[in-house]
C-alpha cells in the first residue's frame, strides 16, 4: 500500500491543517517521501568555505570528499561533478542565480545575518522563472507575515531590486510573504554526524507535503534523510512512524531535538514559529522548577533508568501510543519515550524509529535519524 493512502490532511481546531492517520498505522511504516521544491545553501556570501569544516555540492548537497570538483566558471561555486553542474544550470543555479550570487558576494551593504534570507529569496525568485507551478506551490504554504518579516522585506527587496533584479521584480508584499513561508516551512538538511563536532545545516529546503506536519514535543513520527548515501533523489526526506498509532490520530514531528528542556523549546517555538506549545509534555514540565530541566535530557542517572525499566512495559507503550501520560502525578511521566526512542550515542540527540516492517511482522531494529546507528529494540 502506498504511503499516500496512510495519511490525510484535516483541519483540527486550534492547530490548523494537520496530518492524521487514515488507518491504523504500524511502527516503522513510511508515511511520506517528499522532494524539495527548492534548496538553498545556508553559507554566507563572503568566503563561504571558511565558515565550515566541510564543503557541499551546490546542487545535490552531497559532501565533497575528493577533487576534482566542478566549479561554476562564472561564480566559482562548487559542484560534485559536471553532471550536477549541468543539471543545476537549468534549475537551481540558473544564469540569474549565478549572477545574483556573484553580485551579492561583492556587496558591502548586506549584513551577515541577512545572508540566509537573501539566499532564500534568490532561490525563490529563480523558482518563479524556471518552474512557475512549483512557485505557486510555495505561495500556497502557510505563513503569516510578521512585522519582522515586513521590515526585512523592505531592506532585502530594495537591495535585490538594485543589485540583482529578477526578470520580473516582485512587490515588497510578495517578498514579505515569501520570507514568512520560508520561516515557517523550511527544513534543514544537516551535516554528517560527528561525535566531536557540532553539526550545522548543509542546506535548507522547502518540502510542500512535509510542511503540513505540526509540532509535538513528544512526536509520534520522525524524519530521515540520506543525502550522502542515496543514489537517486538524495535530498528527499522520509517520515516514519515511531510506534503503533490508531486511525484518526494526528501525526506530529518535533521541530528540533526532543531532549531540549522546556524553556528552550518554548523560546525556539515562539521566536521561530510564533506559537507557544501546550502539548501534554509541556503541560507537565511547565510546573517544574528551572533546576529540574535536566529531566528532559537523555543523561538520566542509572537509578532513574532502572526505575523506568522496572515499570510494566506494556502499559508504557500504551501511554506513548495514546499521545501522552495517563497519570500526570508522576514526576517524569514521559520517561519511557526517552528510554525507548532517544539515541544514546554521545553528542547525538537523535530519535530512534523502527525500520519499515515486513508485511507479516514488525521490525525489531531501530534506526537513529541523526547518527544512523542501528539498535535492536529488545536491547533498548
Amino acid at each position: 500500500m502506498s504511503a499516500e493512502c496512510l495519511v490525510s490532511i484535516a483541519e483540527i481546531e486550534g492547530r490548523g491543517r494537520s496530518v492524521v492517520a487514515s488507518q491504523a498505522l504500524k511502527a516503522g511504516q513510511v508515511l511520506l517521501t517528499d522532494s524539495p521544491i527548492l534548496l538553498y545553501s545556508p553559507l554566507p556570501f563572503i568566503n563561504p568555505q571558511s565558515h565550515q569544516h566541510r564543503s557541499y555540492c551546490n546542487h545535490c548537497s552531497k559532501t565533497l570528499l575528493q577533487s576534482p570538483f566542478s566549479p561554476c566558471p562564472s561564480c566559482s561555486l562548487l559542484f560534485c561533478n559536471a553532471t550536477c553542474l549541468s543539471r543545476a544550470s537549468s534549475s537551481s543555479h540558473s544564469p540569474y542565480v549565478c549572477q545574483a550570487l556573484s553580485r551579492l558576494q561583492n556587496s558591502s551593504l548586506l549584513l551577515l545575518e541577512r545572508h540566509l534570507q537573501a539566499r532564500f529569496l534568490i532561490a525563490a525568485f529563480n523558482l518563479s522563472i524556471v518552474s512557475p507551478p512549483r512557485f505557486q506551490t510555495l505561495l500556497s504554504l502557510q505563513g503569516t507575515v510578521t512585522d519582522h518579516d515586513a521590515s526585512d522585506a523592505h531592506f532585502l527587496h530594495s537591495l535585490i531590486s538594485t543589485i540583482c533584479p529578477p526578470p520580473s521584480i516582485p512587490s515588497i508584499e510578495l517578498t514579505a510573504a515569501l520570507l514568512a513561508k520560508d520561516r515557517l516551512n523550511a527544513f534543514g538538511l544537516m551535516e554528517p554526524f560527528n561525535q566531536h563536532l557540532q553539526r550545522s545545516v548543509r542546506a535548507y529546503g522547502i518540502y510542500p507535503k512535509a510542511s503540513f506536519f505540526n509540532h509535538d514535543c513528544l512526536p509520534n513520527a520522525c524524519r530521515f534523510d540520506y543525502v550522502d548515501t542515496a543514489r537517486h533523489n538524495n535530498t528527499d526526506i522520509i517520515v516514519r512512524i515511531l510506534h503503533d498509532v490508531p486511525q484518526g490520530r494526528e501525526i506530529c514531528l518535533s521541530y528540533f531535538p526532543v531532549n531540549l528542556d522546556y524553556s528552550t523549546r518554548q523560546k525556539r517555538l515562539l521566536e521561530d514559529y510564533g506559537f507557544a506549545c501546550d502539548c501534554d509534555r509541556c503541560k507537565v514540565e511547565a510546573n517544574w522548577s528551572d533546576n529540574d530541566n535536566d529531566k528532559d535530557g537523555v543523561d538520566n542517572n542509572e537509578e532513574e533508568e532502572d526505575e523506568v525499566m522496572d515499570e510494566d512495559e506494556d502499559e508504557d507503550e500504551q501511554m506513548v501510543a495514546s499521545g501522552g501520560a495517563e497519570n500526570e502525578d508522576t514526576d517524569f511521566p514521559h520517561a519511557y519515550f526517552f528510554v525507548t526512542y532517544m539515541c544514546n550515542v554521545n553528542n547525538c540527540g537523535g530519535t530512534l524509529a523502527p525500520l519499515p516492517p515486513s508485511p507479516v511482522s514488525p521490525s525489531n531494529v531501530m534506526e537513529c535519524n541523526v547518527c544512523s546507528n542501528l539498535k535492536n529494540k529488545d536491547a533498548v
